[in-house]
């Protein structure tokens, strides 16, 4: 990990603003829209507009790329995403905030999809694995340092819609200064729908679900905070706390993950997760219990996304695996997408509570489904699954395929072992 951080620093630095500008500016919308009058459905719409547009650019980036370059769609995005943050405080109107999200969606989408690419080209076969989790760590780093940002100046002028801008213009030089471009890469063609929910219906119905959980905390966690009453000093605490436990409980229950049956694993979280969004519903008005809620929800349903992954790539062939994981990443999509509408619409009808409602429901739905799964078909073995790889659910083309590459190669040196142990024990004999 340290040769890790010393060959790539200045993208990890880079990545690290941009995570500073993109979990500020999420966060700050969430509390400044409630403030100009903006209902809970508007701001649902707001939010799900970032991963509108982040879906679009996963499917449309790698096309500019082989057109026009690394460099040139790099610095473009970059400048668009400056440039629309500063006018959501200029323009306060529902509708425009929706068209300024699927820009900066569509734009930190392409700017991952050109970093990861990076990454990858910097990564050595013996490095992959390390590079692609001190990635991931950055990212979620990144959101959480951003949230006490949101603490500085009031919320309701201009200064923190210009620290955003800021972040992100700076955040290009230490990356394009020491980058040379790479290659333009092929994107690969998903799985179709209806084989991938055959080869993994678990994993299919997961990804969907655990779209709209991440969007829900990602998009309207702020939202709530600031219709349940939470203070300016409480609010960054809150939003916080679900990428804190999602940074804890990674490596745990990916460790647990590949010893054991992963629908059993995916059950547990999913149902814990979910009396803790029932616990926030049940005591929203005492905050200690609330950041323990939040803590829960996020340490347990965002480590489902790479756990999920990790069980579909099961029941997969090597070679399909690419194939499958564009599927998953356009199924967690459209999850994302609805996920914020939804919880917005609970709102709206119940008032903030509606937030804890729908991620129970989601949760305890996943819950219930993987228990059925467990009586339809027998779990592979521990020697038969494949390595679990922390991903976080704003996961490119890029760091999908990376992660599934990795997966392969764990899984092949794993054989050789196992067939060098099996001719050692019958030399033996």
């Amino acid at each position: 990990m340290i040769t890790v951080f010393k060959t790539s620093w200045p993208l990890l630095l880079g990545m690290l603003l941009l995570m500073l500008g993109n979990g500020l500016q999420g966060s700050l919308l969430g509390v400044r829209g409630p403030g100009l009058g903006f209902s809970s459905l508007e701001m649902s719409l707001v939010m799900s507009a970032y991963f509108a547009g982040f879906l679009i650019a996963s499917r449309v980036t790698p096309n500019m790329i082989r057109r026009v370059g690394h460099v040139r769609v790099f610095a473009a995005l970059g400048s668009l995403v400056s440039a629309a943050l500063l006018l959501f405080p200029s323009v306060q109107d529902p509708m425009a905030w929706v068209l300024g999200r699927v820009v900066i969606g569509f734009c930190f989408c392409g700017v991952y999809v050109t970093a990861e690419s990076w990454l990858n080209n910097a990564s050595t076969n013996e490095t992959r694995g390390q590079a692609l989790s001190a990635y991931m760590i950055v990212q979620m780093l990144g959101v959480i340092i951003a949230q006490g940002l949101l603490v500085l100046p009031d919320p309701s002028g201009f200064l923190l819609f210009i620290v955003p801008s800021v972040l992100v213009s700076i955040a290009f030089a230490p990356i394009l200064l020491s980058i040379s471009p790479t290659p333009a890469f092929e994107s690969t063609k998903p799985m179709s729908l209806r084989e991938l929910f055959h080869t993994s219906p678990l994993g299919f119905v997961g990804m969907f679900l655990m779209g709209s959980v991440f969007a829900a905390q990602f998009g309207m966690a702020a939202v709530y905070a600031t219709q349940a009453g939470l203070t300016l000093g409480q609010i960054p605490f809150f939003t916080a706390a679900f990428y804190v436990g999602a940074l804890l409980f990674q490596y745990p229950i990916g460790w647990i993950s590949d010893r054991s049956d992963r629908r059993v694993l995916v059950a547990i979280s999913a149902g814990i997760a979910g009396l803790a969004s029932l616990t926030g519903m049940l005591f929203g008005g005492n905050y200690y219990i609330l950041l323990a809620s939040a803590f829960l929800i996020g340490g347990l349903s965002n480590p489902l996304y790479s756990l999920l992954i990790a069980y579909t790539n099961d029941f997969l062939q090597h070679e399909d695996m690419a194939a499958a994981s564009a599927g998953l990443l356009f199924v967690n999509g459209l999850g994302a997408i609805a996920g914020p509408l939804v919880i917005g619409y609970a709102m709206q009808a119940f008032g903030p509570p509606g937030f804890f409602i729908l991620l129970s429901v989601v949760l305890l739905l996943l819950t219930a489904y993987a228990i059925y799964r467990m009586t339809q078909r027998p779990a592979p073995t521990v020697d038969e699954t494949s390595a679990y790889q922390t991903m976080m659910p704003t996961a490119t083309p890029v760091s999908m395929e990376v992660a599934q590459e990795w997966a392969i190669e764990t899984a092949e040196a794993e054989a050789e072992a196992h067939l060098a142990e099996d001719k050692d024990r019958s030399s033996a004999a």
